[in-house]
């Protein structure tokens, strides 16, 4: 059989042609039940990808000017200068850059359909006072739907891997409908299984919900996974997201870690790194998000307990003087493991490369070249660095043979990039979410030539808007 070469127009016009026929569309097709692999979705197929710079994030590996990668079932077989692949469905990648995809490790993704309500000129309609208020009526088809949504634009925007911060689960069936919007966008992701908004701070989580989750759903093909996100533990600056005295956070971590499930947390306002640290509540199975006020003998109690940090800059950057300074620097030289998160789409965009280039511009406003920040390193934090996090760096996170196929080929000739030189820092000065050609998740191609394959575009943002409208007109918002 000989190879057959896919470029961009015929790729799409076959896409086309499936979605007449239903067997694209991801949307209206019988989905199997919990835990299942969804329906509607790619196959996985044997593709060579040729000719693409890439970058591996593998030292092993390393990278080629230009270069072929081979995947089979899922799975990357080979990584080199030239492979012949007979059979093959070849991926033309010339003037393309090949890399893993970005790995998100927070994400409030409920939150996403409740941009047409959130503004950011008005504190009395801002991110949090209109999601926690507008929270508290979601019934688990908005979760689906605001989900989906989210998921949607991450995947147009190079992320294959999300870590759903899913602080608002009213009850085991909103965990179950943001689990199959995971599924069935197809995705590689986290739920972390959290108290709903206006959840009583003195009352333990739901740990009983949590239990009947894992029943359901783990294992399962190894594309999801579960962990719980905790309210904040001591003294904090912000009520509207909960408060718990440190016995609570025993019972609530405790239930978690007694199911193997790791646990994630806010550090908004004072750092509660030393009560935990003076309580025995530190350990590997934690993550914690927004490094932003915490002191050197905490960094070192982060590194010594194996916890990880996310930060999430574009969020971060925006946040009061007084709130603190994104402590990137400070992280690395204490041997703290560090990640990147979007946070939220409610009032603005996903975009891993304005995420990297905002923290390269405060990096060097606050430190400079006291402490060396490159941009190969920065492309690490997004990708290999996010897996590390989340403990699935054996999975994704680098073009390493073995590993799943969890690869994006971004162009390199679109007006804004072009012409390039360094590939690294083409990506981090210079990219957008819209020169993302292809996302290829766990050998299934979701996007090529910047479409969707098998989601539904107008039917995701059509539900949204519909969603939203409904839980204002609940909530009597005006």
């Amino acid at each position: 059989m000989d190879e057959l070469k896919i470029g961009r127009r015929s790729w799409l016009k076959a896409a086309t042609a499936l979605a007449a026929t239903g067997l694209a569309s991801g949307m209206g097709c019988a989905q199997t039940g919990a835990g299942g692999v969804a329906g509607g979705l790619p196959g996985r197929s044997e593709y060579l990808i040729r000719g693409a710079t890439i970058l591996s994030m593998d030292a092993k590996v390393g990278d080629f000017v230009r270069g072929d990668v081979h995947v089979r079932n899922g799975a990357i077989v080979a990584v080199a200068q030239e492979i012949a692949v007979p059979g093959a469905t070849v991926i033309d990648a010339a003037g393309m850059i090949c890399m893993p995809g970005f790995v998100d490790t927070h994400w409030h993704l409920w939150t996403s359909v409740l941009r047409p309500v959130i503004r950011i000129d008005d504190p009395k309609r801002g991110y949090q006072p209109v999601t926690n208020r507008l929270g508290q009526f979601y019934t688990p088809e908005d979760s689906y739907r605001s989900v989906k949504l989210g998921l949607a634009e991450g995947l147009s925007a190079g992320a294959t891997t999300v870590h759903n911060w899913a602080h608002n689960i009213r009850s085991p069936a909103h965990a179950d409908a943001e689990l199959r919007a995971m599924r069935d966008v197809g995705l590689r992701g986290r739920l972390a299984y959290g108290t709903p908004m206006g959840y009583p701070d003195d009352q333990p989580m739901d740990l009983d919900g949590l239990a009947k989750t894992r029943r359901e759903w783990m294992p399962n093909d190894g594309m999801l996974s579960l962990g719980i996100s905790s309210r904040n533990v001591g003294d904090t600056t912000n009520p509207l997201r909960g408060n718990i005295s440190v016995e609570t956070a025993r019972q609530d971590w405790g239930g978690a870690r007694a199911l193997g499930l790791p646990i994630t947390m806010h550090t908004s306002g004072p750092s509660p790194i030393t009560l935990l640290e003076s309580t025995g509540l530190l350990g590997p199975d934690l993550q914690l998000v927004h490094p932003l006020l915490t002191t050197a003998a905490e960094r070192q109690m982060l590194s010594k307990h194996g916890v990880s940090y996310s930060t999430s800059p574009t969020g971060e950057s925006r946040r009061a003087a007084s709130a603190g300074v994104i402590q990137l620097a400070e992280l690395l030289q204490a041997g703290v493991k560090v990640s990147i998160s979007i946070d939220h789409t409610g009032s603005y965009a996903c975009d891993y490369f304005q995420c990297m280039r905002i923290l390269y511009a405060l990096h060097q406003h606050r430190i400079g070249p006291k402490v060396p920040l490159t941009t190969k390193r920065l492309v690490q934090l997004a990708t290999l660095d996010g897996a590390v996090d989340l403990g699935i760096a054996d999975r994704t996170g680098s073009l390493t043979p073995g590993k799943r196929a969890d690869i994006i080929l971004v162009r390199t000739g679109d007006i804004n990039m072009s012409p390039i030189s360094d590939p690294y820092e083409a990506l981090v000065t210079f990219a957008q979410p819209r020169n993302v050609d292809t996302v290829m998740v766990d050998g299934r191609v979701l996007r090529r030539a910047g479409q969707f394959t098998a989601l539904d575009h107008t039917q995701v943002v059509r539900e949204a808007a519909d969603s939203a409208a409904g839980l204002r007109a609940r909530a009597s918002w005006t």
